[in-house]
């Protein structure tokens, strides 16, 4: 594994993130595309336990994530942006960091609190709180409305890098991207 260095992130930054990637995306279309399979079938059942189990993939790789973002230091972008951009990108990423431990957490208290087993590749994860219909109720409406803001914060990192890419033309989507030397 390759480190950090003053121009681009390492391997593990860089494959952690092109992973998360990957599975953000499985959990959205997982949850999404259960809708076109009958209700009780073995299909929409099937995607509602992907979903679970991708969930709790990110909330396990974000952990490895913050730690290797936390003990190493980030590659400068050439040219330096301004000082508010630097801001706006901090909060950016602490907002998407948020999304990926608290969405998959409120996921597992939901499915706690409906009384539902807690699925993670062949294990049943224990539940977090005592069955409750009602605590199930207002967990899922906050689940839902964050994992909805998660779409507008994805987009919004996606379209600064672009931004930062083709109209400012700086290094920072290439910082991230893989393969690049």
């Amino acid at each position: 594994m390759n480190t950090n260095n003053s121009g681009r992130y390492g391997t593990l930054p860089i494959g952690l993130h092109w992973l998360m990637l990957f599975l953000l995306a499985a959990v959205y279309a997982s949850m999404e595309l259960r809708g076109i399979f009958p209700k009780g079938s073995a299909l929409r059942d099937g995607m509602k336990m992907w979903h679970y189990m991708l969930g709790l993939s990110v909330f396990t790789l974000v952990w490895i994530r913050l730690a290797a973002r936390l003990l190493t230091s980030a590659p400068a972008i050439t040219p330096a942006p301004p000082q508010w951009q630097m801001r706006l990108s901090l909060w950016l990423h602490v907002a998407l960091y948020l999304l990926m431990i608290v969405t998959p957490l409120l996921g597992w208290l939901l499915l706690s609190a409906d009384g539902k087993p807690v699925p993670f590749f062949g294990l049943e994860l224990p539940a977090l709180i005592a069955e409750s219909k009602d605590n199930a109720k207002q967990i899922k409406e906050l689940h839902e409305t964050i994992a909805t803001a998660g779409y507008f914060l994805i987009g919004l990192h996606a379209a600064a890098a672009l931004f930062h890419h083709y109209w400012i033309r700086d290094n920072t989507l290439r910082r991230m991207l893989p393969g690049l030397k």
